[in-house]
């Protein structure tokens, strides 16, 4: 990695790292080596977050929502003077892109760890972006991309540029707003869905077209330039696994591209940035089809550093915070393009506070217990540490596990290894979709495109909680809650009846067999009913239509956790077991040395058992829900219809928002909509958003604001 010559000029004194999380610990991390002081700033929701007690100040910037923190130019200036920073580095995300902050910084006479503002104006709309590189021969996809374009002038030029069609909001990233669109008929319906979530997403809703490529296959190309006149690439990345416009997994180099391509894919990308006269690190992105890999179009310029980052940094042994910080000072590159030399392999996966089973809603929670990996060849970026509180008010990512080997097979086989290794309680994960992803045929040889992932998600098969983990859980809340903390009878769980013996507090249920119904994971069809009987430590559980001997062996409490040995039918089964106890949910990741499970089992309080039961009462067999619930917790954000509107089945109803995700609900069944939500109302995970009341319908009703489906092509970057 690159650091600073020991009799080298000074670079700062004091830097802020205006970002949090995984960027801003790995940023502080380079400061602490080249000796800098590294100021961290923080909102009401991250005054416990890692990259504040890591770094060597912190500066409370404001309450959780981004726009009163992260995002305020103001709060983040006067963090600057308090503690006498002299420069700023954005990270990705945020402000790490925004003009008016880079220009605020230099009336106020602070350093932007970034690029010039000029180069900010350009590369920071598509639509300017697109035909600026065009004039400089930077080859570009087909389309039509003029400021202020409406709809009848995309309407009219669609014919001409071809479909399928590409919508692309100017500004903003992370594949928001993007709509594929197939035949001219769903064109008018597809650009009203582009605008709404442009606006809503970035304040602009301008709009353009590009011809949708076939197979395509998203490379970008990272390069550093000085304010001296040199401009080097460092080489390409592969970020084709993508899902919903969102990088998943991605690779340094691509197995696609030759030498002699990837010579001319970074000189493109370097003209690119000569083209405005671009300072500091900075990421090139091009489509690549993956039947003429030697034909690149240019989509954007990234004015910042990459969530992907490290895979660069990992084969080419160059620190590329180190030298934004050179380049911020005044400093030449401490390399020449000949210097640049490739070594193995990286690969990346970024760990998300999600549920894929759940169509990858976001999670949130308490780390209550952490496992990262490490070993040869093994990088983890992270912001995760126990204790720390993951709320739904910023972006889900969580972590980075990057693999380097001599080969991509080493690469790969090393960071399925890793993931294998990585397990966290109190948090919904990713990493058993990263680990099926990597195992995927087409993923291992190389045969990559922006849409794999969508054609592979219908046939993933997630574990589903076998007889141990359902019988651990049984027993930790017989174990737990045999001493309601509240000293409430009605809270027992030991089989306590009025006028009877039942059984001494804390011995469990000597009596009458206890029911307990776990909700059903999502893999499978229904709830997991379970009786228990006896005591924690030596009981007999009935799963379903089996029953089982079993124990607790090791001391645990369901309210703190702990390490939890279950003995089933004479086999010794160990997880380690946290509880979530306001939600009834148990925790537990167990598995061989180095092969982790987790699973999640939350029990159905009496009262979810009986609104299920009332909300059934009169339902055929089969029949719907009428009722609307809430996935997450998070703030509606569309309503697309009015009480007592009638509807057909699939119709979008409402939209709701967390962790910079929306999540669009529609109806279960034609009916007559009852609702009474607004936008900018804050709802709960399970609540009740709506309710649909049954009523013929005629199959010539309109589905109003449907949303046609969006398809993949070179997305824009992270979720950030």
């Amino acid at each position: 990695m690159t650091t600073q010559p020991p009799n080298a000029a000074p670079l700062f004194d004091t830097v802020l790292v205006a970002n949090r999380g995984e960027i801003a610990c790995r940023v502080i991390r380079t400061l602490r080596t080249l000796g800098i002081r590294s100021v961290a700033v923080y909102s009401d929701d991250d005054a416990g977050a890692r990259h504040v007690r890591e770094a060597d100040l912190a500066v409370r910037l404001g309450p959780a929502p981004a726009r009163d923190s992260y995002l305020s130019v103001e709060a983040v200036l006067a963090a600057c003077h308090s503690t006498g920073a002299q420069a700023v580095h954005p990270g990705y995300g945020f402000l790490s892109e925004n003009a008016e902050f880079a220009s605020a910084l230099a009336d106020a006479g602070i350093t932007f760890i970034g690029p010039p503002v000029r180069s900010l104006d350009v590369m920071g709309d598509k639509i300017r972006a697109k035909n600026h590189v065009q004039a400089h021969g930077v080859p570009v996809v087909p389309g039509i991309a003029e400021p202020g374009l409406d709809d009848a002038r995309l309407l009219a030029a669609a014919a001409d540029v071809g479909y399928p069609i590409l919508i692309k909001p100017s500004a903003g990233g992370g594949g928001k707003g993007m709509q594929a669109v197939q035949v001219p008929g769903d064109l008018p319906a597809a650009l009203q869905t582009a605008r709404r979530v442009a606006a809503s997403a970035f304040g602009d809703d301008t709009l353009f077209l590009e011809r949708l490529v076939s197979s395509p296959r998203h490379i970008e190309v990272q390069i550093l330039a000085d304010t001296h006149g040199n401009v080097v690439h460092l080489g390409e990345r592969e970020c084709s696994l993508q899902r919903r416009h969102q990088k998943v997994i991605e690779e340094a180099p691509s197995v696609l591209l030759d030498a002699a391509t990837r010579e001319r894919i970074g000189e493109a990308a370097c003209n690119a940035a000569r083209s405005v006269d671009y300072t500091g690190a900075g990421t090139v992105e091009f489509l690549v089809s993956d039947a003429a890999p030697d034909e690149f179009f240019f989509m954007e310029m990234n004015t910042r550093l990459q969530v992907e980052h490290p895979v660069t940094e990992m084969v080419t042994g160059v620190d590329l915070v180190a030298e934004q910080l050179r380049i911020a000072a005044g400093h030449p590159l401490s390399l020449k393009q000949e210097d640049v030399t490739l070594t193995g392999h990286a690969v990346e996966a970024r760990i998300y506070a999600e549920d894929p089973e759940r169509d990858f809603l976001p999670t949130s929670g308490s780390v209550q217990w952490l496992q990262e990996p490490g070993g040869e060849g093994i990088r983890v970026d992270s912001s995760l540490l126990p204790g720390l509180a993951v709320s739904s008010s910023y972006d889900p990512m969580l972590a980075k596990v990057i693999a380097w080997g001599p080969d991509r097979a080493a690469a790969l086989a090393r960071l399925d290894t890793a993931l294998a290794g990585t397990a966290v309680l109190g948090i919904g994960i990713n990493v058993e979709y990263l680990r099926l992803l990597l195992a995927d045929p087409d993923v291992r040889a190389g045969r990559l495109d922006t849409t794999l992932i969508e054609r592979r998600l219908p046939g993933l098969k997630f574990r589903s909680p076998q007889a141990p983990e359902i019988a651990a859980a049984a027993l930790l809340y017989l174990l737990g809650l045999a001493v309601p903390a509240s000293g409430s009878p009605w809270r027992r769980a030991d089989g306590w009846r009025i006028g009877g013996s039942g059984a001494e507090a804390g011995s469990g249920n000597a009596g009458a067999p206890l029911h307990l119904v776990f909700a059903a994971p999502a893999s499978d069809g229904g709830d997991v009913d379970v009786s228990v009987t006896g005591t924690a430590r030596d009981a007999t559980v009935r799963i379903g239509g089996t029953v089982y001997a079993a124990g607790l062996t090791a001391g645990a409490d369901a309210r703190t956790g702990g390490r939890v040995s279950v003995s089933l039918d004479g086999v010794l089964h160990t997880f380690t077991g946290a509880a979530e106890p306001d939600t009834g949910a148990f925790w537990l990741a167990g598995g061989s040395a180095g092969e982790l499970f987790t699973v999640r089992l939350r029990l159905r309080s009496r009262r979810e058992q009986l609104d299920r039961q009332l909300a059934a009462a009169g339902r055929e067999a089969g029949d719907v829900d009428p009722a609307v619930r809430s996935p997450m917790p998070g703030t509606v954000v569309a309503v697309a219809v009015a009480d007592g509107d009638r509807v057909l089945a699939g119709a979008p109803l409402l939209s709701v928002e967390a962790m910079k995700m929306e999540h669009q609900l529609r109806a279960p069944m034609a009916g007559i909509v009852s609702l009474s939500l607004r936008p900018g109302d804050l709802v709960k995970a399970d609540q009740v958003l709506a309710v649909l009341t049954p009523e013929p319908v005629s199959g010539s009703l309109p589905n109003p604001h449907d949303d046609p489906p969006a398809q993949n092509q070179g997305a824009d970057h992270a979720r950030l």
